[in-house]
């Protein structure tokens, strides 16, 4: 549309600055904007360009006749100018000017024949050396027009084509933006001197966390080297950023952080050339996945043992039952003064008894059969030997049972296993008079049972070992107690939280999540 309406200008102003040739032919250049616009425009355009440039000639004209008319309009060449329009575009720069060239030579030929056919007295288009000129002039016109035209359209062109890709790279760069700082990884680029050129959010708010540096911005960041950022928040530093610098294709490293481990991940960013322009810098915490980690060596463990209580138990108890019976029999045959002695003996075969026995409730992990019945029906049934320990040893127990605590699906054989365990436990840590207290609480979406003492609580560095099978702080122990209880809690789909001070006793809470379905 724009270039139809520059043409019609175009033919508006050759129209107004036409003159004559030695007074002959009327030099009027419109039909080369006229073919230029039929072959570039729409053919609805090119239509209102024809009408156009016919009214001017009609009014600028003062003598029309049909020969003239045919021949200076050049109404001879429109047919063949509509039909090339739809390949035309199409068309290289050389077939374009060569298309051109044929067409406004017809053109201007017929303007120079136009006098010859009117009889204008002393005009003959072979004895003029001037209508070769006009004619060379017209062609000339015609395609440098066309090579303005098409150089300004490849402009056009080429400036939209920089604008969309500046347009996608922009939104890409947004897109990418957003996807980095969504990613659960601190990821950060930085030149080849180890200058920050970009941080994404999750490694902002780390190091105003660490650096407690709450209104630290992107910004302050660009242009500082990394090292020197990451001193701030870490007391070790990776060593692997300077060697993705040097061109180390991987760098991964581990770096601990007091109780935090993270993994670095240093990458290269290389030229076209293969030279090394960069680095990016990623880091994760991996915290949680070094305490899985642990915890699957701590189910290898549990299964090694059950492998293990699984070969000795046939192995070891068959002998030590005929042991004890025959140990049974001597005692009966032997002199009452001897009776000390076959008891310690009968009570250590008990205790290895006792040992294999928790060897292999420890290796039950698998589905337990499961009933629907009442946490306290279990704690009241429990109650009365737990009575006797406590009067045993001058302790008192004291009875929190909630009314809102509903049935559950539980095995009721393994929650007195449990239950007697911490008990036990917790008795053991008292002196006289101590107070063991059994609570039930009700949640909306879990039930804990709570067994506390009033002994001188467990040290922070014990805490953390209390569940690891053959782990005990007792002279006899076996260490696996709390490791059975923690199996046994995990088979009910609960766990086992410690809360202990020193000096201000001790509470094992075993919380049982979506206790009411089972």
């Amino acid at each position: 549309m724009v270039l139809s309406i520059c043409c019609g200008l175009s033919i508006l102003l050759c129209f107004l600055f036409s003159s004559s040739l030695l007074d002959f032919v009327t030099i009027n250049l419109g039909l080369l904007p006229l073919f230029v616009g039929i072959l570039y425009s729409k053919y609805r355009n090119g239509v209102l360009l024809v009408v156009f440039y016919i009214v001017l000639y009609l009014l600028f004209t003062d003598d029309v006749n049909l020969p003239s008319f045919l021949l200076d309009t050049g109404v001879l060449v429109y047919p063949l100018l509509f039909l090339s329009v739809t390949h035309f575009n199409r068309k290289c720069l050389l077939i374009k000017l060569q298309k051109i060239s044929i067409y406004v030579f017809i053109g201007a030929s017929l303007l120079l024949v136009s006098p010859i056919v009117e009889s204008r007295a002393g005009w003959t288009i072979f004895t003029r050396a001037d209508s070769v000129f006009y004619l060379v002039a017209y062609v000339v016109t015609g395609c440098f027009m066309i090579y303005l035209i098409e150089m300004t359209l490849e402009r056009i062109e080429l400036r939209e084509q920089i604008r969309r890709i500046s347009d996608s790279y922009i939104v890409e760069v947004e897109k990418m933006r957003q996807i980095t700082d969504r990613i659960p990884f601190c990821i950060t680029s930085i030149d080849r001197f180890g200058r920050i050129q970009s941080v994404n959010f999750p490694l902002l708010q780390f190091i105003r966390d660490k650096g407690k540096l709450q209104a630290l911005v992107k910004e302050q960041l660009i242009g500082q080297e990394l090292i020197r950022v990451l001193q701030m928040v870490l007391t070790s530093i990776p060593t692997g950023i300077e060697k993705a610098l040097e061109g180390t294709d991987t760098a991964n490293e581990l770096v601990y952080d007091g109780s935090h481990t993270y993994l670095i991940s240093s990458y290269p960013l290389k030229s076209y050339s293969d030279e090394v322009t960069g680095a990016v810098v990623i880091g994760q915490d991996i915290t949680e996945l070094e305490l899985l980690r642990s915890e699957l060596g701590h189910a290898e463990r549990l299964s090694l043992v059950g492998q293990m209580a699984a070969s000795i138990t046939h192995e070891i108890r068959n002998p030590m039952a005929v042991v004890r019976g025959f140990m049974q029999l001597m005692r009966e045959k032997s002199p009452s003064s001897l009776d000390h002695y076959y008891k310690i003996v009968l009570e250590e075969l008990d205790r290895a008894n006792g040992i294999i026995s928790d060897f292999l409730s420890l290796a039950q992990n698998r589905i337990v059969e499961k009933e629907e019945c009442h946490l306290h029906d279990i704690i009241h049934d429990l109650s009365p030997l737990l009575w006797a320990d406590a009067n045993l040893r001058g302790q008192s127990i004291e009875l929190k049972l909630s009314e809102h605590v509903p049935d559950m699906q539980l095995n009721s054989k393994e929650i007195k296993q449990l239950l007697l365990n911490l008990s036990r436990n917790a008795m053991e840590a008292m002196e006289d008079r101590g107070v063991l207290t059994i609570e039930t609480i009700a949640a909306a979406d879990n039930v804990e049972l709570r067994v506390s003492d009033t002994g001188p609580g467990i040290p922070k560095p014990v805490q953390d070992k209390l569940f690891e099978p053959f782990y005990t702080t007792k002279a006899k122990g076996t260490g696996l107690g709390l490791a059975l209880c923690i199996s046994i809690a995990e088979r009910h789909n609960g766990t086992i939280v410690v809360d202990s001070e020193e000096g201000r006793g001790t509470t094992f809470a075993v919380v049982f999540k979506n206790a009411p379905h089972g």
